[in-house]
């Protein structure tokens, strides 16, 4: 399994907490961004600047993606994308995509950008906040569990 993160508008600290789990656990982390990005030096982590565009990042997360691996990203079509190709989602207030939720949530997001472009005002997200952190960091545990737990047969 790897993880990869949309990493353009992904909060710090949730980068933190990735880094801290990457080490950890020996997992590999790539963060994919349209800038250059500072990474801790260590064999699991690597940055990948991508050029600047529209989606780019996106793409190329979806291109590289392989079943199983795990995806951070608050971009719901990219969730949408990547559970599309068998891996999975988390975004960064801790919410687990999955091909039963994802569809819901991009009909909300679709219906949601409908409003706005028609002038009605629907407000942003609220700020991100400690209880957001901890959900992320709860949730990222839990799935790094579940992918490490042997099957049946296995020590």
């Amino acid at each position: 399994m790897q993880i990869w993160v949309d990493a353009d508008a992904c909060p710090g600290v949730i980068k933190e907490i990735l880094f801290r789990a990457a080490i950890r656990h020996g997992l590999p982390l790539t963060l994919v961004a349209n800038q250059w990005l500072r990474v801790p030096p260590s064999t699991h982590i690597r940055s990948v600047q991508v050029p600047q565009g529209f989606d780019v990042a996106d793409s190329h997360i979806v291109e590289q993606v392989s079943a199983g691996d795990l995806v951070i990203t608050a971009d719901i079509p990219l969730a949408a994308l990547v559970i599309d190709k068998r891996a999975f989602a988390l975004n960064p207030r801790g919410e687990l995509y999955t091909a039963e939720n994802v569809r819901q949530a991009l009909d909300m997001r679709n219906f949601m950008d409908s409003l706005r472009s028609s002038g009605i005002d629907t407000g942003g997200p609220p700020a991100f906040s400690q209880a957001d952190r901890q959900s992320f960091a709860n949730e990222l545990d839990r799935f790094i569990a579940r992918q490490r737990k042997p099957g049946p047969g296995h020590p």
